[in-house]
């Protein structure tokens, strides 16, 4: 993570994070049928660590429910830290569900590949 990235106490913005979770579901969802998605919903994310500068994300989607036009995914978020010693950290998790959309925007059948 950046210097960019940060709020007035020098760990990475919350608003980030979501967003690389955004990002990380739909890959996820991609894989299962590749289709345009939307995001409908992001449940109760909480933050147990901070992400600091420095700290190496990886995010990791897996797909809980496949229903006819959304699935959920959830999304692990785990930092890697350097700054003293190495250690890996879960900062976070979200259950997001992500509804599939055809060419004219509506909701579209999800028909798995």
């Amino acid at each position: 993570m950046m210097p960019r990235d940060t709020n007035g106490e020098g760990t990475i913005f919350g608003g980030v994070i979501l967003s690389y979770i955004d990002q990380a579901a739909y890959v996820e969802a991609r894989r299962q049928a590749p289709y345009r998605y939307v995001t409908v919903s992001m449940k109760e994310v909480v933050f147990k660590e901070p992400v600091h500068v420095g700290d190496v994300l990886s995010l990791y989607g897996q797909t809980t429910r496949i229903g006819r036009t959304s699935m959920t995914i959830s999304v692990k978020v785990m930092a890697e830290r350097f700054a003293n010693h190495p250690e890996i950290a879960q900062v976070t998790e979200a259950e997001v569900v992500m509804v599939a959309i055809g060419d004219d925007r509506q909701p579209r059948e999800i028909e798995i590949v």
